[in-house]
């Protein structure tokens, strides 16, 4: 019991880490998976994998709690209807991910969850960021703040996040992209990728715990909840560490460590499987 506690603080720091960088949480978690083999039914690691991930959106919803409350006291009528905006551009964004989320997940996750894929789309997506970057190096974002978002351009993000359904791909890392490509600016684009986190992690964790089912033993329930709480304390870290980041400095460095990682990926599964 120790040691799985030990394996799955270790996984609830990475899980904390990475679900908000723009370095994929798959591609980290199918190495962790071979470095540190959970002792539990495959079932429940499925499940543990992304329900861990609300621990993570808590961190969100509690760095976030005024700015996304529409019914504070202490707004005004003008502050609670722009709160209520930003919640419509939210759902709007998660249009696309939910409906192809349940149509196509099981099927891309039957095809495309290995670590060919996972270790290109590091890649390509590491390639993207410094090709982006560099494309936009003295271009001005014409979107700075959630006023100018439009559900138009929303949805458009919505559309870059369908991307994320391949493994690899980062969830973040595919709607960062998307909204700078669409002229946010970096820190718009961090802070919308939190917030379209919240009801697709929501939405996520409840189809797998539903899946499995509620009959946990009681070492699987101190596991999945030691686990949450680690995610949850390391991921208001990070998400504060990101948004400082790029206040100052743009996307390239997570590019060069996404392109590593994938060449990680290949050479110890080329070395060792």
């Amino acid at each position: 019991m120790f040691f799985e506690i030990i394996k799955v603080i270790i996984i609830g720091i990475v899980e904390g880490i990475t679900e908000w960088l723009p370095i994929s949480s798959t591609g980290h978690m199918i190495l962790l998976d071979e470095l540190i083999k959970l002792n539990a039914s495959d079932a429940f690691k499925e499940m543990f994998l992304v329900v861990i991930q609300l621990g993570a959106i808590l961190a969100v919803i509690l760095l976030y709690f005024n700015k996304l409350n529409p019914f504070s006291v202490k707004k005004t009528a003008q502050e609670k209807k722009e709160t209520l905006q930003i919640w419509y551009k939210v759902i709007i964004g998660v249009i696309p991910a939910a409906i192809f989320g349940l149509i196509l997940e099981d099927w891309l996750d039957e095809h495309f969850y290995n670590y060919i894929t996972v270790a290109i789309m590091l890649i390509i997506y590491g390639i993207l960021f410094i090709v982006i970057e560099n494309k936009n190096k003295d271009k001005k974002s014409t979107i700075n703040d959630f006023n100018h978002l439009s559900y138009g351009t929303a949805f458009s993000i919505g559309l870059f996040q369908v991307l994320a359904l391949i493994p690899g791909t980062s969830r973040s890392g595919a709607t960062i992209l998307g909204a700078i490509l669409l002229g946010t600016s970096r820190y718009i684009a961090a802070e919308y990728s939190f917030f379209l986190s919240i009801p697709v992690m929501f939405g996520a964790s409840a189809l797998k715990l539903i899946k499995f089912g509620f009959d946990f033993s009681t070492m699987e329930i101190v596991l999945l909840l030691t686990g949450m709480s680690v995610a949850f304390f390391v991921s208001v870290i990070a998400i504060k560490f990101l948004l400082g980041y790029v206040k100052k400095n743009d996307f390239k460095a997570f590019g060069w460590y996404r392109i590593v990682l994938g060449l990680l990926v290949i050479g110890y599964f080329f070395l060792f499987k």
